[in-house]
């Protein structure tokens, strides 16, 4: 991590993650970027459908490649890039072919480092293969939930999850959150952790680097009106006043059960996640 002098109130806290000696190139390749529009929470009529989002730095989208579907054909790593669409660093690669595609890189892998996607590929960092070929214990990232439909799961800065059991036709994985779950044996799976894992550890510092992120800012609702919010009014600092916590629109937050109780993927959770009421 990068941390500075407190020369301004800003800079006093602020903590961010180094990329000298990590990035090789500050240009994405041209042919594998394109323009799209953000996310600024308004539905098609312009209304407001999620709250807090909006602005923001204009960026590039990298076409990266999820599905990895060239098989058996090798490939070496050209680039480290950043992505400002992603928490994890993604790298350019070459395959055998001549073919170049964005791929996002585990811990650990360096410029000219060499990497394949194939059923006999050996278990190290940033090769490819199916779940029913990776040894218990190893950390696998970009985990599909369907077979050949993408990788899903695993993908965001510093996460993994953990191969704890292959029976039955199906795998048993430690989710990034401490759930284990089920997958089918045949889904494929990057082998490491996904990159930039001091990511969780940076400190914005100051109000403005939100918004150039586009996060727009939170008001409690304790300093609203009351037409504005459960929590609104009162002469001065008031509590909450309800017995439970809620959002703006009275929905319990705290104490209620929200899944789903006949979901689909029920069957396939052996082990719920820790939450900090089983804590």
């Amino acid at each position: 991590m990068k941390n500075f002098k407190p020369r301004t109130p800003s800079l006093r806290h602020t903590a961010v993650v180094t990329y000298r000696g990590v990035l090789t190139t500050s240009e994405p390749h041209k042919p594998l970027t394109k323009g799209f529009k953000r996310g600024v929470g308004r539905n098609a009529d312009g209304r407001i459908t999620t709250r807090h989002k909006g602005g923001g730095h204009k960026r590039l989208y990298r076409d990266i490649d999820f599905r990895m579907e060239k098989l058996d054909i090798p490939a070496k790593i050209e680039t480290i890039e950043y992505d400002p669409n992603r928490s994890g660093f993604i790298g350019l690669v070459c395959y055998a072919d001549g073919e170049r595609r964005y791929n996002l890189l585990p811990y650990g892998l360096k410029v000219d480092d060499k990497i394949i996607a194939a059923l006999d590929a050996p278990i190290k960092p940033g090769n490819r293969t199916v779940l029913s070929k990776v040894p218990v214990g190893t950390f696998v990232y970009n985990i599909e939930l369907q077979p050949n439909g993408g990788a899903r799961i695993a993908r965001s800065a510093g996460n993994y999850a953990e191969v704890v059991a292959n029976n039955a036709g199906q795998s048993h994985l430690k989710m990034p959150s401490g759930e284990i779950r089920k997958v089918s044996e045949n889904v494929w799976a990057s082998i490491g952790v996904v990159s930039n894992e001091e990511y969780k550890h940076r400190n914005l510092g100051k109000a403005g680097r939100s918004r150039w992120l586009g996060i727009r800012p939170t008001v409690r609702g304790s300093a609203m009106n009351p037409v504005d919010h459960p929590y609104g009014g009162g002469e001065g600092r008031q509590g909450r006043g309800t017995k439970r916590p809620k959002t703006a629109w009275g929905k319990v937050t705290g104490g209620r059960k929200t899944r789903t109780p006949k979901k689909y993927s029920n069957k396939l959770i052996v082990a719920r996640r820790k939450t900090k009421r089983s804590k």
